[in-house]
């Protein structure tokens, strides 16, 4: 019963920004658990070869598609409306992050990019793959689940304003859209890493053991970390988890 409550197997699953940091980390986790994975970033190469690597395991199929804009969420929906008919589950992780102080924060690079990667993004793409999941829900709960961020939830010394601002909107998006998704059978919910080792967070990456000193678990997230979290909630285990966002740092967010 435990085995089935928390199975991902053959679930279709489409992550972006799968290709690389927290995105991989979930793609790998759920190839290794049977799922069939799309993975998309906006650089080939990296997606491809990520693609590659994780097919030793199971089912990961490249789809690079730029989703900061329109032309790209498009394309990306119509790139598995073309190979699916249902979507079981739809992980928003592509995100972008800007540091620069308050007296010389940039509008296009540093605000617009931002916000519409980290926050317009999962809205549109959700509306564009809405035939899928909701194909895909008729037969059982299909799962959109936010890749947000500890940052919108507490204040992170850095000057990343835009980041933590969309962040913080990606979650309380996250709620709207639950509520008014839930009805239809698609539970829509998030995720709010910590540390984890990426490009993105640089910190994590280089300095890891000064870092896991400010954390209550006295480590930084590794991958099971991650591909746990998401695999809860995209099983049957985490079909009555509804708008809710889970904190997934070690306990760094109560520290601050």
């Amino acid at each position: 019963m435990t085995n089935d409550l928390f199975s991902v197997a053959g679930k279709v699953t489409l992550i972006t920004g799968g290709g690389r940091g927290i995105g991989k980390m979930i793609a790998a986790g759920f190839v290794k658990a049977g799922a069939k994975v799309y993975i998309s970033s906006r650089k080939q190469a990296v997606c491809d070869a990520t693609a590659q690597e994780l097919s030793a395991f199971g089912t990961c199929i490249s789809l690079p598609v730029d989703v900061s804009g329109m032309d790209g969420i498009k394309a990306l929906a119509a790139a598995i409306a073309a190979r699916e008919p249902k979507l079981d589950v739809l992980i928003h992780n592509a995100g972008v992050a800007w540091l620069e102080p308050l007296e010389i924060f940039p509008e296009a690079k540093g605000w617009d990019r931002v916000v519409d990667l980290n926050m317009k993004t999962p809205f549109f793409l959700t509306q564009a793959l809405l035939p899928q999941l909701r194909a895909a829900a008729e037969d059982r709960v299909a799962k959109v689940i936010n890749i947000a961020s500890i940052d919108g939830i507490t204040v992170n010394p850095q000057e990343t304003y835009s980041y933590a601002a969309s962040k913080a909107g990606l979650i309380h998006l996250t709620r709207r859209m639950a509520n008014q998704l839930a009805p239809q059978n698609i539970a829509v919910s998030a995720i709010a890493p910590g540390a984890f080792a990426s490009d993105m967070n640089i910190a994590a990456r280089d300095e890891g053991e000064a870092v896991a000193k400010r954390i209550p678990a006295r480590r930084i997230g590794v991958d099971d970390d991650m591909a746990g979290a998401a695999i809860y909630l995209a099983s049957r285990a985490g079909d009555y988890v509804v708008g809710a966002t889970l904190i997934v740092d070690g306990g760094a967010s109560n520290a601050r």
